[in-house]
């Protein structure tokens, strides 16, 4: 069985690192337009700069949970047939062993040259006036996607949907597109779809199932039934 899975922000909740949209969100404490878009960036660079400098250390600090460990059992036993596609800029399936991993949003330990497309492993601290080891222009930025920008390897995210058996939504809350239409893509192509949410997302009633509840309960007891634990 092929199985794509996404996963969202409330897989990395119980790994310390904060959600977006819930109550007491990132986005309820931080203007997004002010952190989290290229106009952003360009009107003060060592704001935006400073506030995914703060994040990559937690998400350093940060360790997997339960569910990330055991999505990356399911994607080793299944060897081949796993695709996890995430809109998280963490690392945390790659630390729990996880290999197919598909970052649509980018990645915090990352950095992007904004004048050549260059990439090179995130520095702690990123200054406005570092220089690209590129190009040299003093443009360097995270390397993940803003709002406004186009999401990374969306052709290889839908290619591995269209393969699939089954789509798994794993918890996200079903608001942000491309991501948040991937399962009326699988239920078009009549592919079983799940969520595994801590709440019913917007999109629960498109899923053929859905389950409420923590992802480092609900996530091993979905992996111990796929693999007839």
């Amino acid at each position: 069985m092929r199985v794509t899975i996404l996963t969202g922000a409330g897989i990395s909740a119980e790994s310390g690192l904060g959600t977006f949209r819930d109550a007491g969100g990132l986005w309820t404490r931080y203007p997004l337009e002010e952190v989290a878009t290229p106009e952003g960036w360009r009107r003060d660079p060592a704001k935006v700069l400073a506030f995914y400098d703060a994040r990559r250390a937690q998400a350093a600090a940060a360790r997997p949970n339960p569910a990330h460990d055991a999505l990356a059992r399911l994607e080793a036993e299944l060897d081949g047939q796993v695709t996890i596609v995430t809109q998280n800029v963490d690392s945390l399936h790659e630390a729990a062993g996880a290999r197919n991993v598909v970052h649509m949003h980018g990645r915090l330990d990352r950095a992007l040259c904004a004048a050549c497309d260059h990439r090179w492993p995130a520095p702690a601290r990123m200054a406005p006036d570092d220089p690209c080891p590129g190009c040299g222009a003093p443009a360097t930025r995270p390397d993940v996607v803003w709002f406004g920008e186009m999401p990374y390897e969306i052709e290889t995210i839908l290619a591995a949907l269209g393969e699939a058996d089954l789509f798994v939504s794993i918890g996200t809350s079903g608001e942000v597109y491309p991501a948040a239409g991937f399962v009326e893509e699988a239920a078009a192509r009549g592919i079983r779809t799940l969520e595994l949410n801590l709440e019913a997302s917007r999109g629960s009633a498109l899923f053929d199932e859905a389950r409420q509840g923590p992802a480092s309960t609900l996530v091993p007891a979905w992996v111990a039934e796929m693999l007839g634990d």
